[in-house]
């Protein structure tokens, strides 16, 4: 592969034994330290930015990123909801996975397998407040278009309206994971997700039939570290960025939506994920994030550095 380089380490421990492959950038700056307390900073690097525009609908891969307060920017500012303002995701609408979003310089290009195309503009047409319900969450939002209503209750056969996030709402994280108050978008309940691509490959080692990343919809993929490192990563730095890592992730039935063909394959990946990853009843993977100063740009290929750990 053009520009990179790479190293194998040969790991084995009572849960593990595989060949560890690290693959990054020739000029990557990233820390290789095997003389630290516990070898924390290695040749660790971000291998791919998503971002889920529309909640629970296909997401975008990008080179680079703005990283805001409630999440990367454009990153779930917008959201389906049902007849009772409540937010609809793929748990009851698995067909959302079909509908991809590129962000265009007029707004969000939907693509419809079945359906054609639409955009979505950046400022809503209609602009009527509307509360929504996410979770345990009442959030201020605004009607986008009632066109698009049209649009999207005809491919879902499902009514329902599209909504962007107000500028104004301060959607809080859970107070017992918050830093400094933050707020989050119409993400789940925390502003970034981070996966590493070792867990991916240590699940897929046990599965029958392997799955692809966005089951997980991270917005980080990393490339470089053990499977499940990130579990303690409690202080991270991404290029110029630094992150809180709060909590370990917890997983839902979403997991077993197949991207591809919008349908739920099955019991897996969360009955294997279940057999050697559930702790206190959530089953885990990947890892919360929140932004400890927001304002900078994330980049494929930037180095990670992590400090301190979760025990």
């Amino acid at each position: 592969m053009e520009g990179l380089t790479g190293l194998v380490v040969k790991y084995g421990s009572p849960d593990y034994l595989f060949e560890w492959s690290i693959i990054l950038p020739f000029n990557s700056n990233a820390c290789l330290d095997f003389d630290g307390p516990l070898a924390r900073r290695i040749f660790v690097f971000l291998k791919n930015i998503f971002v889920y525009p529309i909640k629970s609908m296909k997401g975008t891969e990008v080179p680079e990123a703005s990283v805001e307060e409630k999440g990367l920017q454009h990153d779930r500012r917008w959201m389906l909801i049902d007849a009772n303002n409540r937010f609809i995701t793929q748990r009851e609408q698995p067909r959302l996975a079909l509908l991809s979003v590129e962000v265009t310089p007029e707004g969000l290009l939907i693509t419809s397998p079945a359906d054609g195309q639409v955009t979505v503009p950046f400022q809503p047409l209609d602009g009527q407040p509307e509360r929504v319900n996410i979770w345990d969450n009442i959030s201020d939002s605004l009607i986008v278009s009632r066109e698009l209503d049209q649009w999207f209750s005809q491919v879902l056969q499902i009514s329902c309206r599209l909504v962007q996030m107000a500028p104004e709402d301060k959607r809080p994280v859970p107070v017992e994971y918050a830093v400094n108050s933050e707020s989050v978008s119409f993400a789940d309940e925390y502003p970034f997700m981070l996966v590493s691509e070792g867990s991916l490959d240590e699940l897929n080692r046990r599965l029958d039939v392997p799955v692809q990343m966005n089951r997980f919809r991270p917005n980080f993929v990393i490339a470089g570290s053990l499977p499940f490192a990130e579990d303690e990563w409690k202080n991270i730095s991404i290029g110029s960025t630094s992150f809180h890592g709060v909590k370990s992730c917890g997983r839902c039935v979403m997991t077993t939506v197949d991207q591809e063909t919008g349908v739920k394959a099955g019991p897996e990946p969360l009955k294997t994920l279940a057999e050697f990853r559930e702790k206190n009843g959530k089953v885990l993977f990947g890892r919360n994030l929140i932004a400890a100063n927001p304002g900078g740009v994330v980049r494929v290929g930037d180095p990670l550095i992590v400090s301190g750990a979760d025990t």
